[in-house]
């Protein structure tokens, strides 16, 4: 008979993740990245967080007979940085949920909720409805009232 699942222990591993997760996130805001477009006429700084902090002009890159230019290399450089700054909070938010760490859907498993779901998942009940549904609906009140 295998060993009911220990609920105390699933539920440490869960609150110890979250406040992982909350550390990283927290760190994130100071983490910064800086990246630049035209060959440094115009700089970007983002925080790790994905809010763009701080953004710089040369002068050169301000011709009023070309405005799209300055758009484009201010969209480039913004992207950027936004792209580095998701990288970072990839790699810290991996960091705090831990390779080997707390995993819900074996959590689910080990209380006997696991297998996809079951009629919970989108695969429908034989003769169902989409999701799982049987006929007629959930409504397990309606279903006995048109029973009788």
């Amino acid at each position: 008979m295998p060993q009911p699942p220990n609920l105390q222990k699933m539920l440490a591993e869960a609150q110890a993740m979250m406040a992982a997760q909350q550390e990283a996130q927290e760190a994130l805001k100071e983490e910064r990245v800086e990246t630049s477009a035209g060959g440094g006429m115009v700089k970007v700084v983002a925080s790790g967080d994905m809010r763009i902090q701080e953004i710089r002009l040369e002068p050169e890159a301000v011709d009023p007979d070309d405005v799209e230019m300055l758009q484009d290399l201010v969209l480039a450089a913004v992207n950027q940085a936004l792209s580095q700054a998701e990288e970072i909070a990839a790699k810290k938010m991996e960091g705090a949920s831990g390779a080997g760490g707390f995993d819900p859907a074996s959590a689910l498993e080990s209380l006997g909720l696991g297998g996809g779901l079951g009629a919970l998942g989108g695969g429908g009940a034989p003769g169902g409805l989409p999701g799982g549904m049987p006929p007629g609906g959930g409504n397990r009140a309606a279903r006995r009232a048109k029973k009788k």
